[in-house]
């Protein structure tokens, strides 16, 4: 009996081994690929704060904590089984798909600098497309949907970049890192955004402590040059995160094209990122290269956005209001 027992004990301390040896190596496997989705994520902060430019302060978390319920559902709910699905079934049509969304990323980028540039046009070109909103509540619902729409192709990349991180991994591996990857960067991303939001508050918060000198001086300075920065710092931002668009649209093509083998614009983006490097001194070559390579996909990539915003203004916006007005007939 107390023979049998200590077996059994001995195959439990195994068992618990193994368990906690898999835990292990799920999480290094995360961690691993969560690294190689950070860039992706990065571009990700920095597009979101944008949907919240020009609402009232209290709507500004509410919208955040809808785009982020929406985040989550994209990454869980759809991208997960179809990365998974596709992977097993059809790893062929990965790339067609991200390469769809590319295409998304350069037209959205490229339509917020039309904007930019001119405007009346810009806005004409909204009303055609239908993204005149007629009051404050369909401009948040625009706004959100808009922002789950960008944050889907974003994640579909975050999502494949953390599939490949686990190429060999078991099913159920693979599963439980794509799912610990999806939430923890929606966590960070939009806990991110919601600070960077917010953070104009907290400053008018602390430019109005009555603490006493010397801390509350120095507590009202601070929260008084918190105010000053912030709404440079978000115009900053929207900016940065309609570059992050046509760099991360760009790149997809750029990467999938070579993929397909059509690898000359690959070589002339590298091409003009190392002579461009070799320039500059040996600490500074390496970040220097990078920003050059990024650079030159944006361009690609605002190229293409410029060339899709008339096919989407006089073929694609036509094209799905009447299918709309078929679907309302009916």
């Amino acid at each position: 009996m107390s023979t049998g027992l200590i077996a059994l004990l001995d195959d439990v301390v195994s068992i618990a081994k193994v368990a906690a040896a898999s835990i292990d190596d799920v999480a290094g496997q995360a961690a691993k690929a969560g690294a190689k989705s950070a860039g992706v994520a990065i571009d990700d902060a920095a597009v979101t704060p944008k949907y919240v430019v020009g609402f009232a302060a209290a709507r500004e978390l509410p919208i955040i904590a809808k785009i982020a319920r929406g985040s989550l559902k994209n990454k869980l709910l759809f991208l997960l089984p179809a990365a998974l699905t596709l992977s097993a079934v059809a790893p062929w049509a990965i790339t067609p798909l991200l390469m769809m969304g590319a295409l998304f990323l350069c037209y959205e980028g490229a339509e917020k600098v039309f904007e930019a540039i001119v405007p009346h046009k810009a806005q004409a070109h909204e009303a055609r497309v239908g993204a005149a909103a007629a009051d404050a509540k369909s401009l948040e619902d625009q706004k959100v949907a808009s922002a789950i729409k960008t944050d889907f192709i974003l994640s579909a990349e975050i999502m494949t970049i953390a599939l490949s991180a686990v190429p060999d991994s078991t099913l159920i591996t693979q599963a439980v890192v794509l799912a610990i990857v999806g939430i923890g960067i929606t966590l960070a991303i939009y806990g991110a955004v919601a600070l960077i939001v917010k953070a104009d508050d907290v400053g008018l918060a602390l430019a109005s402590s009555d603490l006493g000198s010397p801390i509350g001086s120095l507590t009202r300075g601070l929260g008084r040059g918190i105010v000053r920065v912030m709404p440079g710092f978000l115009k900053t931002l929207t900016v940065v995160g309609t570059a992050a668009m046509v760099w991360v649209g760009g790149g997809i093509l750029v990467h999938a094209l070579a993929g397909y083998g059509f690898t000359g614009i690959e070589h002339a983006i590298h091409g003009f990122a190392v002579t461009v490097a070799s320039r500059m001194s040996e600490g500074l070559s390496g970040a220097v290269e990078w920003i050059a390579g990024a650079a030159g996909a944006g361009l690609l990539g605002l190229v293409v956005g410029f060339a899709l915003i008339p096919l989407v203004s006089k073929v694609f916006a036509p094209a799905w209001a009447w299918i709309k007005s078929l679907r309302g007939a009916r």
